[in-house]
């Protein structure tokens, strides 16, 4: 589809935006399901990308120190406490613009153990290149999260350290070697309605799109260039997850960063319109995510369930 067929979609009456995004969701999924996913910084601070929205940016006037990798040891165990809570994939991510070398054995350790834990496997470790890929993949790596984070004509405003262009070619990397493609974007970052649009085309446009589409509202983070951002209009959010689900009716659509601050109203109309993942625990990296005992009462409340992938596909 192309930007100027679904920025109709995304401008038609909300209503009927819904109706639609939710009856595609029907088709491939059980809609009373929710796929839970935990994240875990396994590398904090120092990234010496310049990404306007991030507090881990070296280049922000930061007052995040710098973290060493973690030990394998620790994050299965926090791997363990996230499948007894009720996760069913576990994500852990790395402020870097791309992993060195030395960290690879780390790296490739933590997905063995937690493959073997039973659960899906989730990086994001900024750009890789061939050898790592595979390396990856041979470890048994189910997801790999590379976000586009906005439309290529807005990214500048918000990146100069690395391009669109980078992004997309290692999507097509991690895509090549057979690990899943996680990529979505951030929402709220003083982009228009076009940009949101044009981001998600450009996803749903690849030769595959990606199985998982995280979409984060900004959480303002102190000491960064976005720290006064103007916050976006709920309704516009809930726009952008029906027009994702459109777009890409087989994929995972995901609810990330900004959900501390989503009313239980507004999480519910997500729901309804095609979003079905969230991350639980209480962080995302360095942001705030709703605590457990909070969203158990709202799946109670709406009458939704844990999913695991891929069993929960219902058959077109």
């Amino acid at each position: 589809m192309d930007e100027i067929e679904a920025n109709k979609i995304y401008n038609s009456p909300f209503m009927e935006l819904l109706h639609r995004a939710h009856s595609l969701h029907r088709q491939n999924f059980d809609p009373n399901h929710v796929q839970r996913s935990k994240l875990l910084s396994i590398k904090t601070g120092g990234c010496p990308e310049d990404c306007a929205y991030c507090s881990q940016s070296a280049r922000n006037g930061s007052k995040l120190s710098a973290s060493k990798l973690i030990e394998v040891e620790r994050v299965l165990a926090e791997a363990r406490r996230a499948k007894a809570q009720g996760a069913t994939r576990y994500c852990m991510g790395a402020a870097w613009r791309s992993p060195k070398e030395r960290d690879m054995p780390a790296i490739l350790a933590m997905v063995e153990g937690v493959k073997a834990l039973g659960m899906e496997t989730c990086m994001t470790l900024g750009m890789l290149d061939a050898d790592q890929t595979h390396a990856l993949k041979k470890a048994g790596l189910d997801y790999y999260n590379h976000n586009v984070d906005t439309s290529e004509r807005f990214y500048p405003e918000i990146i100069t350290t690395r391009s669109f262009a980078d992004r997309i070619e290692t999507l097509e990397r991690v895509r090549e070697a057979g690990i899943n493609v996680c990529s979505g974007g951030i929402l709220g970052m003083g982009e228009t309605s076009e940009d949101r649009v044009s981001m998600l085309v450009s996803l749903a446009n690849l030769p595959e799109p990606p199985q998982s589409v995280p979409i984060n509202m900004l959480m303002p983070m102190e000491d960064t260039p976005l720290a006064a951002a103007t916050p976006l209009d709920p309704f516009d959010f809930v726009r952008t997850i029906a027009l994702a689900r459109i777009l890409m009716p087989r994929s995972y659509v995901r609810l990330s960063a900004g959900r501390s601050r989503m009313s239980d109203e507004l999480q519910a109309m997500c729901f309804y319109a095609g979003a079905n993942s969230i991350f639980v625990g209480d962080t995302l990296l360095t942001a705030d995510n709703p605590e457990e005992d909070r969203d158990a009462a709202l799946f109670r409340r709406l009458g939704l369930t844990g999913a695991t992938e891929p069993a929960d596909l219902v058959e077109a």
